[in-house]
């Protein structure tokens, strides 16, 4: 016998903190407050590496790349002291794969910062490299291609009273 269950705030979005996106766990919570300015944070992919390169390895499966970013973004402030906080994995030469998503990185970067101009394109084995630097990865459910993207986090500035 199969019993269905309704959830009755199904047709809302429900969190457990105000301002925070139920998509980032107490897990990313806990490595995004940990990380200090300078640090990188790499959103990876299904197809990423994850396991064998993270120095902190932070799952989020069943979760897409633009999702987390859109989430990250609108609590974590990218580093304004380099000219390009957001790194992508540049396409393997000679692949004729042109990754849509990265336009849906563009949009959500520019609707959190402003300033945004442009990505860093990292060589594939390089962004590796710079990937097993990284404080955290971040695995998710990420099905596109060339969907990996490193954040270099920031400060948060306040305005002190006189």
């Amino acid at each position: 016998m199969r019993i269905n269950v309704t959830w009755p705030y199904a047709d809302r979005t429900t969190t457990m903190l105000k301002g925070i996106s139920p998509s980032i766990s107490p897990e990313l919570i806990k490595a995004l407050m940990e990380m200090g300015h300078g640090d990188e944070l790499v959103l990876a992919d299904g197809n990423f590496p994850s396991a064998s390169i993270a120095q902190r390895l932070v799952r989020a499966d069943g979760l897409g790349c633009l999702v987390l970013l859109d989430a990250i973004l609108s609590i974590f402030p990218l580093d304004q002291y380099v000219e390009r906080p957001l790194a992508l994995m540049a396409v393997v030469p000679g692949d004729p794969y042109q990754p849509v998503i990265w336009d849906g990185f563009r949009k959500t970067a520019l609707q959190h910062e402003p300033g945004f101009t442009d990505f860093e394109y990292v060589e594939r084995f390089a962004f590796y490299e710079r990937a097993r630097k990284a404080y955290a990865v971040l695995a998710t459910g990420e099905m596109a291609l060339y969907a990996n993207i490193i954040l270099k986090k920031g400060v948060v500035t306040v305005q002190e009273s006189s």
